[in-house]
């Protein structure tokens, strides 16, 4: 499938022919969602810990002796029916919620995501990115005019109907962006850094969270050259 190439300005390039290997991957909902908790599972971490009766500092005597007093027997005031004493079924941080994946499964669920921006228009492929200067401005700039000209986003307005089907006043469309990086570039992530309504990342880094959870996608011809050229 070929698609248009655009510059940093909005303007049309050239074309690029996409392989269907890497953007022309069926969508399976079961498989992505599985790559998605995976993912989500792997990243959690264990913050809730409580003491059981062996950690709780103290009870190291016997509060008193076995027999005689009329009381009930204890062996240690650290017990989890004393106040102070250890909990008994509380969260430890010795939890473990990783979840396993196969590398093929966890690859094609990524290619899958890729192809479903594909086939909705919400990819868009640049001839390079860079920055001359650390300027958050002029990043901004830069994707609202590939909004405008690019996206098929009505040039960042849309246009309702109340109940009665009258107009209503056009809104402001929420920024959903996600800036895939062929390489590092200081320049390019200080200045996106600040924006809300994006993300940009390297394509070391690239996930299947931030596919679905971003509804456009930006991605450089080189980009796309070293994801074909891995996935081939």
């Amino acid at each position: 499938m070929k698609l248009n190439i655009y510059n940093q300005k909005a303007e049309q390039a050239g074309e690029i022919e996409l392989s269907d290997k890497v953007f022309g991957v069926k969508a399976k909902e079961a498989l992505i969602h599985q790559a998605m908790v995976a993912q989500m599972a792997n990243e959690r971490q264990v913050l809730a810990h409580t003491k059981d009766r062996s950690e709780v500092r103290g009870g190291g005597k016997k509060p008193w002796k076995q027999k005689g007093t009329g009381r009930a027997r204890a062996g240690s005031s650290r017990s989890p029916i004393w106040i102070g004493g250890g909990v008994t079924f509380g969260p430890t941080k010795e939890r473990n919620f990783e979840k396993k994946i196969n590398k093929k499964m966890k690859q094609k669920a990524m290619l899958a995501a890729l192809s479903d921006r594909l086939a909705n228009k919400s990819l868009v492929i640049l001839d390079k990115l860079e920055m001359e200067e650390f300027k958050t401005k002029a990043f901004n700039e830069m994707l609202r005019k590939l909004e405008e000209k690019v996206y098929e986003a009505g040039k960042g307005l849309k246009g309702g109907e109340d109940k009665k089907g009258e107009k209503t006043k056009k809104e402001k469309i929420k920024r959903s962006i996600l800036v895939i990086n062929d390489k590092k570039d200081e320049k390019v992530k200080y200045s996106a850094r600040n924006l809300a309504g994006m993300k940009i990342i390297n394509l070391e880094n690239i996930n299947i969270l931030d596919l679905l959870k971003y509804k456009n996608v930006i991605l450089t011809v080189e980009g796309v050259k070293i994801l074909e050229e891995r996935y081939k």
